[in-house]
């Protein structure tokens, strides 16, 4: 295609570019070409398990599908395997944990039907690979330590299922850790003695240990525990949104002097302190004293609460933008460089934002970035460099002790 077919076509698709834009989306698509690009968080598991969702077809709902993933030039995905919390006792444990097993099953299943399209990955160079035979490469994380209960045997259970990193919790206290968000407080104050355990064997497998959505008392004694560099899957910045989901700028020290590093996370209440909004709070509101704990509900009941809380977002929740994903961006590596950085969007789990609502929209967070000065291999860095120099340092230290 010679240079003025392919400018007009810029023009028919983005009429109200100028030519800087143009060359804007021009650079962006060699970068995504070239860089592995990565998402550290999505929570489209869910979707397929529940609603047999099929991600080798473009959907027009939902976040991710593999078509989608080309559109956006994303090369590979974490695809996170949640459990909500709910009682701790030896058949919930049981339970959720066959549960947990197998909705990786079918994440799995799902990728293996489409060999010409992706691939399941464990490793960067399968990544690297399967980018070269123009794949997408699908990895697996576990939202949650909820479903190991007090068994350790179960964090290598899901690694040789191919799980490569683990949350360590959820919105709730569980037996590993605090939550940053328990209503009812701290538990253990930190990492319980089991936790300890959990993150020592998570070291020696060669897993990944998450620290999003964890308390600031259990992020620390995972640092004091660890022996890798850990990661936050999904988490943005305290200082620019003051939640506690959030990482400071202490907290961000901290990451970096331990070799890890942050993936910002696209969902607006982590991205932007929001504006009054009284109709929205009042339908939450609503919402909250209907349906109670969540992690109490039925199958069915979850399904049909999950549909309505997307439909009062949707009507009513004013976005942050693809501006203030950039915002946090920069933020981290004012404060601890361009190395410890990189984007865990939360698709399918609340993630989506003005601008970025898909995979099929990643394209426009790296023009934004290249509007803001970002050279190439530092977008890079951010898209994947990052991440795959972690997960490979966490490999190192497996083989180192082993």
């Amino acid at each position: 295609m010679n240079r003025a077919i392919c400018f007009s076509l810029i023009i028919l698709l983005f009429p109200a570019c100028t030519d800087n834009d143009g060359r804007l989306i021009s650079q962006a698509d060699k970068i995504h070409g070239k860089a592995l690009t990565v998402d550290t968080h999505c929570d489209t598991p869910i979707n397929i398990a529940r609603l047999d969702f099929d991600l080798g077809v473009r959907h027009t709902e939902g976040c991710v599908d593999f078509p989608r993933m080309k559109e956006g030039g994303l090369d590979a995905e974490f695809f996170a395997v949640f459990t909500s919390q709910g009682p701790r006792n030896d058949s919930a444990f049981n339970a959720v944990y066959d549960y947990a097993l197998s909705v990786l099953d079918k994440v799995r299943l799902n990728v293996e039907k489409y060999p010409e399209m992706a691939g399941m990955a464990t490793s960067p160079r399968d990544a690297v690979r399967l980018k070269r035979e123009g794949k997408i490469a699908a990895f697996i994380g576990i939202e949650n330590g909820y479903p190991i209960g007090k068994d350790i045997s179960r964090v290598k259970a899901f690694y040789d299922r191919g799980a490569r990193y683990i949350t360590l919790s959820h919105t709730r206290n569980n037996d590993i850790c605090d939550s940053s968000t328990d209503p009812w407080g701290p538990e253990h104050d930190g990492l319980s003695a089991f936790g300890r355990e959990v993150v020592i064997e998570m070291n020696r497998l060669g897993m990944m240990v998450d620290v999003s959505h964890i308390s600031d008392n259990a992020f620390y004694d995972v640092l004091e525990v660890s022996t890798a560099p850990v990661i936050a899957s999904h988490s943005s910045c305290r200082a620019l949104c003051e939640s506690p989901r959030n990482l400071d700028d202490d907290m961000l020290l901290a990451l970096r002097d331990n070799g890890g590093v942050i993936q910002i996370c696209i969902l607006s209440d982590y991205l932007k302190i929001p504006d009054p909004n009284p109709q929205l709070e009042t339908r939450l509101k609503d919402f909250g004293e209907k349906y109670g704990e969540f992690g109490l509900l039925g199958e069915e009941e979850k399904k049909i609460a999950r549909e309505e809380y997307r439909a009062i977002k949707e009507r009513y929740e004013k976005l942050a933008t693809v501006k203030d994903v950039a915002d946090h961006i920069d933020h981290v590596v004012q404060v601890i460089g361009i190395d410890h950085v990189g984007i865990g969007t939360d698709f399918d789990g609340g993630g989506g934002v003005e601008g970025c609502m898909s995979v099929a929209d990643m394209k426009n967070i790296t023009i934004e970035l290249l509007r803001r000065g970002y050279s190439r291999q530092e977008i890079a860095k951010i898209w994947g460099g990052n991440i795959m120099r972690v997960m490979k340092d966490v490999e190192s230290k497996r083989v180192a002790a082993l």
